[in-house]
């Protein structure tokens, strides 16, 4: 089945700041990649007319909307020393939802078996009740909730490989045994959580799998984690689609982290997650982009990434 791509130029009017690292030239070099190697030929760009703001207060308070809202009004302004809006920032965010309840429609209609989400700004650290760490809506837990509640999936797996912890997404779902997230970041490093002993709580307990790493690891330990921890874990949860937060700033060219990983090590990381969707939900995967700073790095890393995803297993 053929793989999709969520992208809009209107995501690219999210204005930061040309200084911030989170700015539209990320998006540019992501496309420009993909052009590059053929791949955004082949894949099948999804058009949507979704209002997300009933999907976006599932996950949110109704004051973070409001709070973005207001901010975006009042451009350009800050709701943390790392969280810039501009004036357009409210409507891009929102779209970056809709772009990924359009991926979660096309591949339970089983038009796509796999979606690569190019959106920004980027959602995993954004929590319930704030908007933070770049991130004004957390794309990836309102895409989870989507497909619990208008498609009526029972088990979600989130797998987010971004260097920095999804302080967020974990807290969305720590005591929901409905959504397991699995999460591998350097450590200790921003946001300051996803320490190994973070769990889950109440009847979410066991359903948070952290595997924070040291500064300086590459493929090789990735590799192993992805293969003897993450694998064995999910086949054993049986998800009924896989969601992955796809950060691409543990590159070794990244320059906010420290860790060593290769355009090769993010593939096999794509080969593992495939196969757990093959092997449980009938290849249902949708990858949110979320982190990745260096553009030249960023745009080989989706682009493999993406090319994987292509490919039988």
């Amino acid at each position: 089945m053929d793989v999709g791509l969520v992208y809009h130029a209107d995501y690219l009017k999210h204005d930061p700041g040309r200084q911030h690292p989170e700015h539209a030239g990320r998006l540019e070099a992501v496309m420009q990649a993909l052009e590059a190697s053929g791949r955004a030929r082949q894949l099948v760009s999804l058009t949507w007319d979704h209002d997300p703001q009933e999907w976006v207060t599932q996950v949110h308070d109704t004051r973070v909307v409001q709070l973005v809202n207001l901010a975006s009004a009042r451009a350009p302004a800050a709701l943390d020393p790392d969280t810039v809006l501009s004036r357009d920032s409210s409507h891009v965010a929102l779209q970056a939802v809709a772009g990924t309840l359009a991926a979660a429609d096309a591949v339970m209609s089983r038009q796509l078996s796999q979606v690569f989400c190019a959106v920004r700004p980027p959602g995993h650290h954004a929590e319930a009740n704030r908007s933070m760490g770049f991130c004004l809506f957390n794309n990836v837990a309102i895409l989870a909730r989507y497909l619990q509640q208008q498609h009526g999936l029972d088990k979600i797996m989130i797998i987010d490989w971004d260097v920095h912890h999804g302080n967020g997404t974990q807290h969305i779902f720590e005591d929901d045994p409905s959504v397991f997230y699995f999460s591998t970041h350097q450590y200790p490093f921003y946001p300051g959580t996803g320490a190994a002993s973070e769990t889950g709580t109440g009847r979410g307990k066991g359903y948070t799998m952290n595997v924070p790493l040291p500064a300086g690891t590459g493929d090789e330990t990735y590799i192993e984690v992805f293969e003897q921890q993450l694998l064995p874990r999910a086949l054993a949860y049986r998800p009924d689609c896989v969601l992955i937060s796809a950060g691409f700033d543990a590159h070794y060219a990244d320059p906010l982290a420290h860790m060593d990983v290769t355009e090769a090590g993010y593939r096999r990381m794509t080969q593992v997650v495939k196969e757990i969707a093959a092997t449980c939900c009938e290849q249902r995967l949708i990858a949110v982009l979320e982190g990745g700073y260096n553009l030249e790095a960023l745009g080989r890393s989706v682009a493999a990434h993406v090319d994987e995803l292509q490919r039988d297993l």
